[in-house]
């Protein structure tokens, strides 16, 4: 209590409120970093295909009339049910040997499932009648069920359904917004099954009610090469697409805008996204209210209940609905790392951005590279981990902008009022003399106080905190590159907050340095559990008339 009363003096000395809501929920689905379709040994499933089995999906053609969300109702009957029977949904629906990746893998024989599905239920019929309901998104193919015996762990193939698809597979989809590299321009990011040769991506966009203008969009996308290794590589490769970014510049501060996503297609016809619409950021040092969301480790979840052993949602659900719910209260979200546990299975980055997209359609929605996004051993990141599952952050640094100069590198300042956000790539080597601590210095040095009197540090990996038990176990309470290397700039140039993600609990520490709590110039460290505990706190910080009297 005694800390929480000198926070809180700290803070209303400099007319300052600083509201912290916390919404906590234990519903543990996954141990930490576990992938359920890793579950799957589907290099091991074999065809047990029975004539007297069959399984229906309805109905064949989506997004009839635009959508982009489908359910789906799939009625099995099959004559031998058992324990452990699921159904997978594949896309694209062919999945036989004829898509295995190349090269030579001792696991892989034929006749074999090359591919893993991108979601699956356990189906739990006495009789082998029953229907499930799915819920697809937009993924650029069609898509098909296959009921499979046997369990996780040894798959027969039973069944296979018809094909269904959306109207317009290629259709522009999932837009995310970020700041640019100066604080009058905003980013857009989204996915389509457009090529460069197939259209020509802008978007259309101005202030609301006015003339609007166009921008062009630049051309991305990811190939199986790309990857480092498996699974991104072999059963959890999903074509992500391509992914287009147009640059908003020269915005007016605060005035809303809407947009849509545009195609122009060789016959001269259009093809048009849904109507979106943001507000610009403040300037720098702008005197207002500017509220921030802040936290790590979310992840995705089914609305469906698919991937689960249990029938309620996961909390990455009830985080992102709170966010939406909202929505008319954030101006900006920083996701500090482990975004989508996709852990090399490539679709679920659709499914991730799908399941953001009320968010980071309407407010800068910026992210920073975690484990599960970067780690994969020799590809340069620091830790010498598989936790990456294959993808050594190259969809991270893909499906999502960053202002970075080398997206590669996953380090980056941005201005939002009267912020300055410093993000590092835990990642990458953070120590004294490495490329990155130059930057996080020259990032910490180049603020100007009185107009951004708040100075953000965020990164992945907490640098200290006494809160987790396996590092404890190891006798350490930091990452290995941790305080030692950053605490002299964290006091040299008064960095006022740092937020972490990684460790699935919630935290916040006194103000320390060199191990020992200090009384000026407090770091307040947050650690934000997203996935397995439900934890997300509101950063609501009125700026009215302020100036930092020390400063």
């Amino acid at each position: 209590m005694e800390l929480v009363g000198s926070i809180i003096r700290y803070l209303l000395c400099n007319i300052i409120v600083l509201v912290i809501a916390c919404f906590i929920n234990s519903n543990v689905v996954f141990g930490h970093g576990e992938q359920p379709l890793s579950k799957i040994a589907i290099h091991k499933a074999v065809f047990s295909l029975q004539s007297n089995a069959s399984i229906i999906a309805t109905p064949s053609l989506l997004g009839a009339k635009g959508e982009d969300t489908e359910w789906v109702t799939v009625d099995l009957d099959y004559p031998s049910p058992s324990g452990g029977d699921f159904v997978g949904v594949f896309s694209p629906a062919k999945f036989d040997s004829s898509t295995c990746w190349p090269g030579s893998d001792p696991k892989v024989q034929g006749p074999f499932i090359c591919s893993a599905p991108i979601k699956y239920k356990f189906v739990n019929s006495m009789t082998g009648k029953t229907s499930l309901s799915f819920q697809l998104i937009n993924q650029r193919a069609d898509f098909s069920f296959a009921l499979f015996s046997g369990g996780i762990y040894n798959p027969k193939l039973v069944a296979i359904s018809n094909s269904i698809s959306f109207a317009n597979p290629n259709a522009p989809l999932y837009p995310r917004l970020a700041l640019g590299k100066s604080w009058d321009e905003m980013t857009i990011t989204w996915t389509s099954g457009y090529n460069v040769n197939e259209s020509t991506p802008f978007v259309e966009w101005g202030p609301t009610g006015k003339i609007p203008a166009q921008s062009p969009a630049g051309t991305l996308t990811i190939s199986r090469n790309s990857m480092c290794g498996s699974p991104a590589s072999t059963v959890g490769w999903h074509d992500p697409g391509f992914i287009h970014t147009s640059f908003l510049k020269n915005l007016w501060p605060n005035i809303e805008y809407t947009y849509r996503l545009g195609h122009l297609l060789p016959d001269d016809s259009y093809i048009w996204s849904k109507q979106y619409s943001f507000k610009s950021s403040p300037y720098p040092g702008q005197d207002s209210l500017q509220r921030v969301i802040v936290f790590g480790d979310m992840g995705k979840g089914e609305r469906d209940g698919s991937n689960e052993y249990s029938n309620y949602q996961p909390g990455s659900l009830k985080t992102t609905d709170q966010l939406i719910k909202d929505i008319e209260n954030i101006d900006i979200v920083y996701h500090i790392g482990d975004t989508t546990y996709a852990n090399g299975y490539i679709s679920q980055w659709d499914q991730f951005t799908a399941q953001v997209e009320p968010i980071a359609s309407r407010v800068p929605y910026m992210t920073a590279s975690g484990n599960h996004e970067r780690d994969w051993p020799n590809t340069g990141s620091f830790y010498d981990t598989k936790d990456s599952g294959g993808e050594c952050g190259v969809l991270a640094q893909t499906m999502f902008y960053v202002p970075a100069e080398n997206r590669a590198k996953f380090w980056y300042a941005s201005d939002y009022g009267m912020f300055r956000f410093c993000i590092a790539d835990s990642e990458h080597d953070l120590r004294e003399g490495s490329e990155q601590y130059k930057f996080i210095e020259n990032c910490f040095a180049t603020v100007d106080r009185q107009k951004q009197p708040w100075l953000i540090f965020s990164a992945h990996r907490v640098l200290g905190y006494s809160s987790d038990y396996f590092y404890g176990m190891e006798g350490s309470f930091e990452e290995p590159m941790g305080r030692e290397s950053l605490q002299k700039l964290w006091q040299k140039y008064k960095v006022d907050l740092a937020f972490y993600g990684h460790v699935h609990n919630y935290e916040r520490s006194c103000p320390i340095y060199q191990v020992s709590t200090i009384a000026k110039y407090p770091i307040i460290y947050f650690i934000h559990c997203m996935h397995y505990s439900v934890c997300f706190c509101f950063i609501i910080i009125g700026m009215e008339q302020l100036m930092r009297q020390d400063l």
